[in-house]
């Protein structure tokens, strides 16, 4: 993961690399049984500028989160909507990720934008969202990518 100083602190902003091709890659990122084995189920996904689907997340009381595909380039660029309703507070996000090719593999860069660290409560969320990323989520998502 790299860390850039001059980056948005209200976004999440999170780099990877890995050694296999921005293919592979977009395969994990975008094929319905890949993304639900490193992130959530996803119900009506394509990777097209559009589309309105739901992740579902497991064992949660409110389960699904609306998306809609905001951007989609083949291999190079996903972004969707992300909009959780939590009771009177509901969420919503704009995740997007990009490819870029680096020798052999690829750099991939996470932004989740969205977040007012004005208020605190989501200054807590946003800062518990990002280490969900970086501990459990963008591992799993290496090792979908490896296998």
């Amino acid at each position: 993961m790299i860390a850039d100083a001059r980056l948005n602190p209200a976004a999440i902003e999170l780099g990877n690399f890995f050694p296999q091709p921005p293919d592979t890659v977009w395969r994990a990122l975008t094929e319905p049984e890949l993304l639900e084995r490193w992130l959530l189920r996803p119900t009506g996904f394509a990777a097209s500028v559009g589309t309105h689907f739901q992740f579902t997340i497991p064992a949660a009381s409110i389960n699904q989160i609306a998306c809609e595909v905001l951007a989609a380039q083949r291999c190079a660029q996903l972004t969707y909507s992300w909009v959780y309703p939590q009771g009177e507070h509901p969420a919503r996000w704009v995740v997007d990720w990009q490819l870029h090719p680096q020798g052999r593999g690829t750099r991939l860069l996470l932004t989740q934008t969205g977040f007012d660290i004005e208020d605190r409560r989501q200054k807590m969320l946003r800062n518990a969202m990002e280490r969900h990323w970086k501990r459990s989520v963008l591992p799993r998502l290496g090792e979908v990518i490896h296998h």
